[in-house]
């Protein structure tokens, strides 16, 4: 489970936990989110870990504890697909986490960011491999990140319900592939992404 750690041993003032969801889909936005931890919340914290080892239900759960806590900041940042396609998902995973931080009510001093990926604010960034299982602020800027890119592509499903994008968050499962050859690509899906792109070249 993820713990305090790393945030109690960094010499710095407000400490963001940064993560993303969403670089491998086909269709819609990245996401990433931005949470610092104001005070000591043993009731919210011990329910949280990385997004990915939580159910649905219990991810919503979690959403809504950080979502009304008095004791911690968050903010969120989005990517298009338009700009994932112009800059490629790597930076546009980092332009998204760079939001994140901005959106911040109040500018953290240093971020703990999960992943590979270091976004290019003007404070000292360390970023951390699989993050969202060890540190508790990456963890809860993991269910953030998730859990805002469910509700946009269950939003944006309504408008396209033949893709199940409500279900499948835009991944390439039998489902999507199946909806893409029998109704086409959308405005919602990444034409830089090979599948996708191999669909618009046999269009063409």
């Amino acid at each position: 489970m993820p713990d305090f750690s790393f945030e109690q041993n960094c010499h710095y003032g407000r400490i963001a936990g940064v993560d993303e969801a969403g670089c491998g889909p086909w269709a819609g936005p990245v996401v990433a989110a931005a949470v610092t931890f104001f005070e000591y919340d043993e009731k919210l914290w011990m329910h949280l870990n990385d997004s990915k080892k939580l159910s649905k239900a219990k991810r919503e759960r979690c959403y809504d504890d950080i979502a009304n806590s008095k004791q911690l900041n968050y903010g969120v940042g989005l990517a298009s697909v338009q700009e994932i396609d112009q800059l490629n998902i790597a930076r546009a995973t980092c332009l998204a986490m760079e939001r994140a931080i901005l959106a911040l009510y109040e500018k953290p001093d240093y971020a703990l960011v999960d992943g590979i990926r270091k976004p290019q604010i003007d404070i000292p960034v360390k970023l951390i491999i699989k993050g969202d299982g060890i540190s508790l602020s990456i963890a809860a800027a993991s269910i953030v990140a998730k859990v805002t890119r469910d509700h946009i592509m269950a939003e944006i499903g309504e408008m396209h319900p033949e893709y199940g994008w409500a279900k499948n968050a835009g991944y390439g499962t039998s489902f999507h592939q199946n909806a893409l050859k029998c109704y086409g690509i959308t405005p919602h899906h990444r034409a830089s992404f090979a599948p996708i792109r191999k669909l618009l070249d046999e269009a063409a």
